[in-house]
């Protein structure tokens, strides 16, 4: 039987030699100039705003009112700052928040993980039921009277932590998230553990959380963005002031500054006009230091959690 010869593999590298890089087309060219440009733009409109606002918070009155302040600081001023900062009550509350902030990112982690591990188990009796029942609550709930009673009166949460980091402890939307992602999870590598004598909670904490860390990033920053701009429950179940956040005491700033620059002038009405800005900066400031370490994680987390392979 006589068989034919392949053709010679062309060679690549003596092709590349020969014609140097691969060139485009103009298509392709044209389209990331377009994508490059686009997203430019779209950089350029994000930080705007927060390039703006630092420099509202480091300029005078007097510029902010005529609306000269526009990327760069006008009449330099740092007195609203320093009214801020020299508070020593401000100081606590911005204790308090990272306190609630972690206590309840802890919390809500650890309710969101283990409910969601539980729903993405197909043998689980009665799973559509607590599925139902979560999704229940994404489109009605008790209403504001009957969670005030409950969480000041029942519980007796009035001045306390819990009733700032215990009512949002879960989010549905994480919850399915996650729930999607261990659903994609190989299930050979927990039957393997299971042989290997691991049990359930051995298999979850020492097999699953560890190859699930973009997912637990993602919903960490979602859960402590969450709380660190939560200010209603403490303004409705909080009375000390010891014991507020830190946006709950620049809402009261901000009121107070407000209301005694139309009687005063001076440095109060100058602490009224650039107060927002300063307020927001000093806000926001944790966050954006945060944000950098988890960013790597975002992306696949909600990817992988969102699409089930």
């Amino acid at each position: 039987m006589v068989t034919e010869a392949l053709p010679p593999a062309p060679d690549v590298a003596h092709v590349r030699r020969q014609t140097g890089v691969i060139r485009e087309s103009r298509g392709h060219r044209t389209f990331r100039v377009v994508n490059a440009i686009a997203l430019v733009l779209i950089c350029g409109v994000t930080l705007y705003p927060f390039v703006n606002l630092v420099a509202k918070a480091f300029s005078s009155e007097g510029y902010i009112a005529a609306g000269e302040v526009n990327l760069i600081p006008r009449g330099f001023n740092i007195d609203t700052f320093r009214a801020v900062m020299g508070d020593g009550l401000f100081w606590t509350n911005y204790g308090n928040t990272f306190l609630y902030t972690i206590v309840g990112t802890i919390i809500a982690m650890v309710i969101t993980t283990t409910y969601a591990y539980a729903l993405s188990k197909p043998y689980l009796k009665g799973r559509t039921f607590f599925v139902g029942i979560a999704v229940f609550t994404m489109f009605f709930g008790g209403g504001l009277i009957p969670n005030y009673i409950l969480i000041a009166n029942y519980l007796g949460w009035r001045n306390s932590i819990w009733a700032v980091v215990v009512p949002g402890a879960l989010s549905v939307f994480n919850l399915l998230v996650m729930k999607s992602f261990f659903e994609s999870f190989p299930v050979e590598l927990e039957e393997a553990a299971a042989i290997d004598g691991l049990s359930t909670y051995g298999i979850f904490f020492r097999i699953v959380l560890p190859l699930s860390k973009a997912v637990l990033a993602t919903m960490t920053l979602f859960y402590a963005v969450a709380l660190w701009n939560s200010w209603f429950n403490a303004f409705l179940f909080m009375d000390d002031k010891s014991l507020f956040p830190v946006t709950i005491y620049l809402r009261n700033l901000i009121a107070a500054a407000t209301g005694t620059s139309e009687i005063s002038g001076g440095e109060s009405v100058q602490i009224a006009s650039n107060i927002q800005a300063v307020t927001m900066l000093l806000t926001v400031l944790p966050i954006i230091c945060l944000y950098p370490f988890i960013q790597r994680f975002f992306v696949s987390g909600v990817m992988l959690g969102s699409v089930k392979g």
